[in-house]
C-alpha cells in the first residue's frame, strides 16, 4: 500500500497514526478547562455550569464505549477510527464560534463538548484493538508507549497553549481552537490510509455482551473505570483553575504548575510500569497508588500552604497514571 511517495512497511505508520490519535484525545479533552475562568470572567457562566461540562464529558464518553461495543464490528473500525477523529476536530470548530453564536454561550459550550466527547470515546474505545492487532516486536510495550502519549499530548497542548497566549492572548483562544482541530484532521488522513490487520483471526469470535453481562467481574470493572476517570479528570480539568483563581498564581504559572505538571507525572508513572511491569505485580502497584491518590486530594484540600496543594496536584498525576490502563 502507498501512501503519497511514501511505501508503508511493518506497519509502522498505523502504530504512529494510533500515537496520533491519543494525542488528539489529550488535546480536545483538556483543551476546555484551561479556559474555565475566561468562560466565568467573559461569558458570566458560573462555575456550577462549568462543572457540568467536565460532568458530560466523560458521561458521553462512556456512553460511546458502551454503543461502540455494540456495533463497531457492524460499522468497521477503520471507519470508527477516522470519525473519532473527526468527531474531534468538528467539535473544537464549534467551540471556535457556537458560544457567541448562541442565545446561550453555555448552549454553545455544552454542544461542543459533546461532539469533540463523542470522538474522544471512540478514541478510547477503538485505538488500543487496533495497535493489539498491529504487528509488534513488543505488544506490552507499544501499548504502554500508547498510554502514555496521552500524557504527552497533554503536555504538548499546554504548552502550545501557553506561548500562544503569551504571544497572541488568550482573547484570540478561537484561533487557537481552530489550530488544534488540524491534528485530528490530520491524524484522520493517515487512519483512512494505513493497513490495518483483522483484530481476530476469522475463526476466533468476541464475548458477546451477553456473555460479558453474565460475569461479576464485569460489573467490578465498571465501578473500577468510573473511580479511575472520575480521579484523574477531577484534579487534570480543574487544576489550572484551582491554581489560577483558588491560590492566586497567574493564568502561565498556573497552567504550568497545574495541569502540566499533573501530565508529566501521568506519563512517568505509565512509562515506569511499563518498564518495571514484571517486577511489581499490578494489583499491588494499583493499591498502593490509590493510597497515594487519597494523600493528594487530602493535601489538596486541606493544606493551608497553595504551593504544596499545587505540588499535591502534579503528584496526583502519578497516583492516577495506572488506574485506566491498569483496569
Amino acid at each position: 500500500m502507498i501512501l503519497g511517495d511514501f511505501p508503508m512497511k511493518n506497519y509502522k505508520l498505523t502504530m504512529l497514526t494510533c500515537f496520533g490519535s491519543y494525542l488528539t484525545q489529550a488535546a480536545v479533552i483538556n483543551f476546555l478547562p484551561l479556559l474555565f475562568i475566561t468562560f466565568h470572567d467573559s461569558f458570566g457562566i458560573p462555575l456550577q455550569q462549568i462543572t457540568l461540562l467536565v460532568t458530560v464529558n466523560f458521561l458521553v464518553q462512556l456512553t460511546v464505549d458502551l454503543l461502540a461495543a455494540l456495533y463497531i464490528d457492524r460499522v468497521g473500525y477503520r471507519v470508527g477510527a477516522v470519525g473519532s477523529q473527526v468527531f474531534c476536530a468538528l467539535g473544537m470548530i464549534l467551540l471556535s464560534f457556537l458560544p457567541d453564536m448562541m442565545p446561550s454561550p453555555f448552549t454553545g459550550l455544552l454542544i461542543s463538548v459533546i461532539v469533540y466527547s463523542i470522538g474522544a470515546g471512540l478514541i478510547e474505545v477503538l485505538i488500543s484493538p487496533i495497535v493489539e492487532s498491529t504487528p509488534a516486536d513488543n505488544k506490552e510495550t507499544a501499548m504502554s508507549l500508547l498510554h502514555s502519549f496521552y500524557c504527552w499530548g497533554h503536555m504538548t497542548m499546554i504548552i502550545g497553549s501557553t506561548i500562544f497566549f503569551v504571544l497572541i492572548g488568550i482573547e484570540h483562544w478561537q484561533i487557537l481552537a481552530i489550530l488544534w482541530a488540524l491534528v485530528p484532521l490530520t491524524n484522520a488522513f493517515f487512519l483512512s490510509k494505513v493497513p490495518m490487520k483483522p483484530l481476530l483471526p476469522d475463526h476466533m469470535a468476541s464475548a458477546t455482551i451477553r456473555e460479558l453481562l453474565s460475569k461479576k467481574i464485569f460489573y467490578l470493572m465498571l465501578v473500577y473505570m468510573v473511580c479511575a476517570g472520575s480521579a484523574e479528570l477531577t484534579v487534570s480539568q480543574w487544576s489550572s483553575a484551582f491554581a489560577e483563581e483558588g491560590l492566586g498564581v497567574s493564568k502561565t504559572v498556573g497552567d504550568l504548575a497545574g495541569p502540566l505538571f499533573f501530565a508529566l507525572m501521568m506519563g512517568i508513572a505509565r512509562v515506569a510500569y511499563s518498564r518495571l511491569g514484571e517486577k511489581i505485580p499490578l494489583h499491588r502497584f494499583m493499591f498502593f497508588s490509590a493510597i497515594l491518590c487519597l494523600a493528594c486530594y487530602l493535601t489538596i484540600a486541606l493544606s493551608p500552604i497553595p504551593a504544596v496543594s499545587l505540588f499535591a496536584c502534579g503528584i496526583c498525576g502519578f497516583s492516577v497514571g495506572i488506574f485506566w490502563p491498569g483496569t
